[in-house]
């Protein structure tokens, strides 16, 4: 937690009207996003209220913006914070803890590309290899040579395969953040 001297912002209430249908239309946007993504959808629209407003709000700012309960809203504020997308502030003289959304979109993109790596991806690559290891001559013994078991073995190395280079691509261009993904949409640009 950074303690850090805010500038003072606009209430939610006095965002013009306009803006705020702009805004809503993101958020709401955002979180079907997030859904489709299989994250949690209010997670995902506090995460685009905080990006979109680009302002630290506290918690009874998030809940009154979103109409969501104070148990909804901190456990995705504690979730997005574990995530590394937003951070926690203070104000001088005030207790309550306000959010900020990381402002730089390449960086807030890599962590996001980075933590489903971790959560999704390198589980599976994890067992595909237990799996692999399972299948050796010397484990399985007389089986083989059976048919099922090479077809098996053969799929399971070719996801091997390709999650093993998948993994040195992200590495390579995502795991060096911004300037990794530069790179990854240089190339793709001059492949259109």
């Amino acid at each position: 937690m950074t303690a850090l001297a805010l500038p003072a912002t606009t209430p939610l209430t006095q965002v013009h009207p306009q803006l705020r249908l702009v805004q809503d239309d993101f958020i709401r946007k955002w979180g079907e996003m997030g859904q489709i993504w299989g994250i949690n959808r209010t997670m995902a629209e506090i995460h685009a209220l905080l990006y979109i407003s680009g302002t630290p709000l506290c918690m009874d700012d998030v809940m009154e913006r979103l109409h969501i309960s104070r148990g909804n809203s901190s456990m995705s504020l504690r979730s997005l914070c574990e995530w590394g997308i937003i951070r926690r502030s203070h104000r001088r003289g005030e207790r309550r803890e306000y959010f900020e959304s990381l402002s730089d979109v390449w960086e807030m993109f890599s962590i996001i590309a980075a933590e489903r790596k971790r959560r999704e991806m390198d589980p599976v690559l994890e067992t595909i290899k237990n799996c692999i290891k399972q299948l050796d001559k010397e484990t399985i013994g007389k089986l083989a040579g059976d048919e099922a078991v090479k077809r098996t073995r053969e799929r399971l190395d070719g996801m091997e395969e390709f999650m093993s280079v998948t993994n040195k691509v992200f590495q390579q261009f995502v795991g060096n953040a911004k300037s990794g993904l530069n790179k990854v949409v240089k190339v793709l640009l001059k492949a259109l």
